[in-house]
């Protein structure tokens, strides 16, 4: 009887033992989670109150300010920035510049003291300042080789690195573009080698869906982990036709038009801070229009079905193949913010005329209007984001 009175007591001492220890535990992580949903809520709260902040401010931009924003052209000079354009006498400056070898001095210094020069001046001007960016895939493409190191193209990367390796070699890269004064690398090319394009790729894909989305991936996070924002490209794709002289036309079937895109999916999950379209037409998806000036592509794919959040750039407005496909710079920029681009690249050093375009389509058309609001939102984000100015 005693035997089994210490036994009953022990094992109701077990089980309040395990109860009070279960209790606690739960109690723990009850306010584990509190604390979390606590901080998410005061995250959210932050958020919503910039929101708010870049929202009012985006509202006494005039339209010509707004405007500005979503284009990125050519730049005069290596040394010391001066704008070519003028509007009411004063200097107007857009959202971005890319630069070419003959902007670029022959030292790392001296490039970073004309990168300097832009901030100060637009600083000077009270105009927000311009991002910058440059073609740094690797390669034959690559502007930056003589101040920053020779790297290989995404072909040959993937053929002799390591995906770690890889990853190493662009953040170092990184490092040395932000040294110079760059915000921005147009690259890597996220589009899979086969042959309908890879006489125009040639050399710049990571090659099969495998290599280029675990490569791109590492190519991504080595940059943009060490403060050099990546816009991936061209989304959809291309073919052996050189969209300089003539539009690409994608004919692959939708099966064999999405397994191609899978490696963009991939990328695109993971938060690259832009994307550039290109200018193919593909047969299966609003086939008598370019990619970059159908909404189909555009918002309806990539920004809805992707949730992508960040910047959507148009490949260059001045290719010849587009006027001569019905689409002059002036109409392709209309078309383009239509679609749902937010920031367009002129290989220009001027401006004005089409942002003007713009204008004047959005005093008359109220749905324009907010189209632009939504553009400049996101790149007044980035550039909040990466410091490039602030309300």
């Amino acid at each position: 009887m005693k035997k089994n009175a210490f036994l009953t007591l022990l094992i109701g001492t077990f089980l309040l033992f395990f109860s009070c220890k279960k209790d606690r535990t739960s109690l723990k992580e009850i306010n584990n989670h509190k604390f979390a949903a606590s901080i998410h809520n005061e995250i959210k709260a932050v958020q919503k109150k910039n929101d708010a902040a870049l929202d009012l401010f985006i509202s006494r931009m005039s339209l010509e300010e707004k405007v500005s924003q979503m284009f990125i052209i050519n730049l005069e000079g290596n040394s010391v920035f001066t704008p070519v354009d003028k509007l009411n006498g004063n200097p107007y400056v857009p959202g971005g510049y890319l630069f070419f070898s003959y902007n670029l001095a022959e030292t790392p210094e001296k490039v970073r003291q004309f990168t300097d020069s832009i901030a100060s001046f637009c600083e000077g001007q009270n105009i927000i300042p311009p991002f910058l960016a440059v073609d740094e895939e690797g390669g034959y493409v690559q502007r930056l080789r003589k101040l920053a190191g020779k790297i290989p193209g995404q072909e040959d990367v993937a053929k002799t690195m390591t995906v770690r390796e890889a990853y190493k070699m662009y953040s170092e890269h990184a490092v040395k573009m932000k040294e110079m004064g760059f915000h921005m690398n147009l690259s890597p090319v996220v589009e899979v080698l086969s042959d309908f394009n890879k006489e125009f790729l040639d050399g710049r894909s990571f090659g099969d869906s495998f290599n280029t989305t675990y490569y791109s991936i590492a190519e991504m996070n080595g940059y943009q982990n060490n403060g050099i924002a990546c816009v991936l490209k061209h989304f959809p794709g291309n073919t052996n036709t050189d969209p300089h002289t003539g539009l690409p036309e994608i004919t692959l079937s939708i099966e064999e038009l999405e397994t191609s895109l899978e490696p963009f999916n991939r990328v695109l999950s993971l938060g690259p801070k832009a994307v550039l379209m290109s200018h193919a037409r593909t047969s299966v998806i609003d086939r008598d229009v370019p990619a970059c000036f159908s909404k189909t592509w555009v918002t309806e794919k990539l920004r809805n079905q992707n949730g992508f959040e960040g910047i959507i750039f148009s490949d260059d407005i001045f290719m010849g193949a587009l006027a001569q496909n019905g689409y002059p710079p002036e109409a392709a920029c209309v078309k383009a913010v239509e679609a749902g681009i937010d920031c367009i690249m002129i290989s220009e050093k001027r401006f004005l005329k089409p942002a003007m375009v713009l204008v004047e389509k959005a005093r008359n058309d109220a749905v324009f209007a907010s189209r632009i609001d939504e553009s400049v939102g996101r790149i007044l984000k980035y550039k909040i984001e990466e410091g490039i100015f602030s309300i």
